[in-house]
């Protein structure tokens, strides 16, 4: 199997449904390590459109847990907190002279991506998330950094991004599309249109968004438009696996020699997907659910001993708006 090949699969096994996103961002990856990524620019720019919940940001975590070995190894800007032209002070620091300084530090410094690399890979990721939330300033700003590789900070030092993968999220267009592909959405509804014809579709509302919100030198120095499709009931389901997976091994890693072993059985797993999932959020509310209906119930009945070491508990949806779980011996 060769390198892209094994990327692409360490990505599938991480992010559900969105095969062509993986296949669109794994090639950058690929000419990096090759050694022939770009010179004197990002080694690779990324805007990741779609519908809310449908895994633009859970890309990039995966993306860092199979170059790096953590979700948590990359660079993450928030944009709704720099909706205000002064609010980028704190992303380069403020200017020698000025109030607040010192107590101003950058948050992009070149301490800061050699912190989110590993022994593995030398490419740190930065995420600005729901770029079109931030202040003219903030595209202004990255005009050279997506340009040069290189972004100035206050104090007059520099940042070298040519070790960089840079993604852009953004829900520009994501309610035309939404329209576009489920009118009905909720699980259990039909998909309206999926495939070839319905990508190309939802990718054309998402670019016209793009273009009429930033400068056509800002779009063009993007090297991928990745735009994500609204997931069908099959992503769903892999996606609640993926997650009582995740909270299996955190019982066993937590809990060790005292840790036992979780069951949903249908009714379970059809509640669990009904809370989780709504037209406006995606898959986006899954997580919390699992941990009010799923994990806290769990984290009780442990506190209270009630369930003994290696056990199985069982969980299943009656009439209340509840899971019950159930001790087996």
């Amino acid at each position: 199997m060769s390198g892209r090949e094994e990327l692409a699969e360490q990505l599938s096994s991480r992010l559900v449904g969105q095969a062509h996103a993986i296949a669109e961002i794994v090639p950058y990856v690929q000419m990096h390590r090759a050694g022939l990524g770009p010179e004197g620019r990002p080694a690779g720019v990324f805007l990741l459109l779609g519908p809310t919940g449908t895994g633009k940001t859970r890309t990039v975590e995966a993306l860092a847990d199979a170059l790096h070995g953590s979700e948590k190894n990359l660079v993450r800007v928030d944009c709704g907190e720099f909706q205000m032209e002064h609010e980028i002070a704190k992303l380069i620091g403020a200017p020698p002279g000025y109030l607040g300084h010192r107590e101003t530090l950058p948050m992009l410094t070149q301490q800061k991506l050699g912190a989110v690399t590993s022994e593995g890979s030398n490419l740190a990721l930065v995420l600005f998330d729901e770029i079109e939330k931030a202040a003219p300033s903030m595209t202004r700003l990255l005009l050279g950094v997506l340009d040069k590789a290189v972004l100035r900070l206050g104090d007059n030092t520099s940042v070298n991004f040519e070790r960089t993968h840079i993604f852009l999220t953004s829900n520009l267009g994501a309610s035309a599309m939404r329209k576009e592909v489920l009118p009905d959405f909720g699980f259990g509804s039909a998909m309206a249109g999926t495939g070839e014809g319905t990508l190309r579709k939802l990718s054309s509302i998402g670019l016209g968004a793009v273009k009429r919100k930033f400068a056509p030198e800002f779009v063009n120095r993007i090297d991928a438009v990745v735009t994500y499709q609204p997931l069908d009931e099959d992503a769903l389901e892999a996606i609640l696996d993926h997650q009582i997976a995740a909270l299996e091994r955190h019982i066993a890693q937590r809990l060790e020699e005292r840790a036992f072993t979780l069951e949903l059985d249908p009714s379970a797993r059809s509640f669990l997907l009904e809370k989780g999932t709504s037209r406006e959020y995606g898959a986006r509310e899954l997580k919390r659910i699992i941990l009010r209906r799923l994990t806290q119930p769990l984290a009780a009945m442990v506190e209270a001993n009630l369930i003994p070491s290696g056990a199985v508990v069982q969980a299943a949806h009656g009439d209340a708006d509840k899971l019950t779980l159930r001790v087996v011996d």
